[in-house]
């Protein structure tokens, strides 16, 4: 260990003086306490450290036990796995019983046995960067597997061998992309070799801890390494089949983009953009780059003189989108709000050279709704042309959008776009009651609106009644 590693794990004593005060408690109780895991491996790479993660020899009552007047709150929904969380102060703590644990080859749970040493404890943990601990309150590092070492050379290995590592948990096969897209690490040739033997395992996890996984993937600092590895392991194959399905094999005259490719440049290039929205990764964003093309393959089409097209890719790879997020659990505001970036990213193209109406803006904002910010961070980056010249117009296009969007919204308020009458007001004029005919005075006022830009209560009542005189 160098002394800058050293200075690393001191510092992670001194900010959180509560892992000493814990040691003290436990090893006067007659038990270990070992900070495992991700604070140690974060300490080292002088990341920030949140939650803290521990083993002990205690059962989780004698944990509970411990506890006890000295935390601030504890809970133990994760008793059943021998964990116990507590809060102390601004501290997450997480406490578990040295245990072992593998997957029931017939279910999709977990088989939780309890250990009784260290060392058998972070035999089982997933790659050595997190098998990694520091006795407490004592501060002697730990590290049977060569974990630092690995975490020097930016190696992703298992303690054990892979195949049993991901035999015992499956979960652990994308938790590999994870790491690489987070931390910038290199799975082992073994590592890769396990995963693309092993990805039909990936069937038994349920499909929440997949979802949680791969956006913990997306939200990384690089999210198309950990991409690439899923779909070269096969693993995307049972989670995302739409990603690999993007790489289409290309036309011998080479007239149409490698659509995989392209979607993880987008995928970058939103990420770049994402400034815009707020300084924290988007989920959002990041989902709907990436899947923004997935209706392409089920729309290809060659025609006669050589060409591709991909008609309605975007109405098919919105559907494709709500189908796949839904699959993975998604809640609905997300699945929502992708699926219509994905349905709607083609539609400044109609905008040409900038030669829409100011009807056509306003139903551009209303029907970006609440995702106009978004769309316009996908629409800029879907832009992945190499032609300097091609890729300036188009910026400046949009550029051009995007202020005629402001002007109409000082002018017109748009995102609250409404008809100059209301359901009353219809119903008073027109002299009838509640039913469909309202409803379709509503919409026939609402595009009149969208064309014409307000009119005013009196101009909106004449033509309604025109409307009305000509449906008789």
């Amino acid at each position: 260990m160098t002394d800058l590693e050293r200075q690393r794990l001191d510092a992670l004593l001194s900010a959180h003086p509560v892992l000493t005060d814990l040691g003290r408690r436990f090893s006067a109780a007659g038990h270990e306490l070992v900070l495992v895991g991700g604070p140690v491996r974060d300490a080292l790479l002088g990341r920030v450290v949140h939650d803290l993660d521990f083993a002990t020899s205690a059962s989780p009552d004698a944990i509970e036990n411990v506890l006890t007047g000295w935390a601030d709150a504890t809970w133990d929904v994760g008793r059943e796995f021998g964990t116990i969380g507590a809060r102390k102060g601004s501290d997450q703590l997480e406490i578990t019983t040295y245990r072992t644990d593998e997957y029931d080859p017939a279910t999709r749970k977990p088989v939780v046995a309890f250990g009784d040493t260290l060392d058998g404890d972070l035999s089982r943990r997933d790659f050595t960067i997190n098998a990694m601990g520091l006795r407490l309150p004592s501060g002697e590092f730990v590290d049977l597997f060569g974990g630092l070492d690995d975490l020097a050379d930016r190696r992703l290995r298992t303690p054990v061998t892979a195949e049993q590592s991901f035999s015992d948990d499956p979960l652990r096969m994308m938790r590999a992309a994870r790491f690489t897209a987070q931390l910038a690490v290199a799975p082992t040739d073994d590592v890769i070799a396990a995963m693309t033997q092993m990805a039909e395992r990936l069937d038994i996890v349920s499909a929440e801890r997949i979802r949680d996984e791969l956006s913990k993937l997306l939200l990384a600092d690089f999210p198309v390494a950990g991409l690439r590895i899923l779909v070269e392991t096969g693993l995307a194959d049972r989670m995302l089949p739409e990603l690999p399905a993007l790489i289409l094999e290309r036309d011998e005259h080479h007239r149409h983009k490698d659509v995989y490719e392209h979607s993880l440049t987008v995928l970058e290039q939103a990420i770049d953009l994402e400034a815009r929205l707020d300084e924290r990764p988007d989920l959002i964003v990041r989902l709907a780059a990436l899947l923004h093309d997935i209706g392409k393959p089920a729309t290809r089409r060659f025609q006669s003189d050589g060409t591709v097209t991909f008609h309605h890719h975007d109405v098919v790879g919105a559907k494709l989108a709500r189908k796949r997020l839904r699959a993975l659990r998604y809640p609905n505001d997300v699945v929502d709000s992708v699926s219509k970036l994905v349905e709607l990213h083609l539609r400044f193209h109609g905008y040409g050279t900038g030669q829409w109406t100011d009807s056509a803006v306003r139903r551009y904002v209303r029907d970006a709704g609440d995702e106009l910010e978004r769309l316009h961070i996908l629409t800029r980056a879907d832009s992945t042309t190499r032609n300097q010249k091609k890729a300036l117009r188009l910026q400046r296009t949009y550029d051009d959008l995007e202020r005629r969007i402001g002007q109409l919204a000082q002018q017109e308020e748009l995102n609250a776009i409404r008809p100059d009458l209301d359901g009353n007001q219809i119903m008073q004029i027109l002299g009838v009651g509640p039913g469909r005919v309202v409803g379709e005075a509503y919409r026939f006022l609402l595009d009149l609106r969208m064309d014409r830009g307000p009119l005013g209560e009196e101009s909106a009542a004449e033509a309604l009644r025109a409307w009305w005189a000509a449906r008789d």
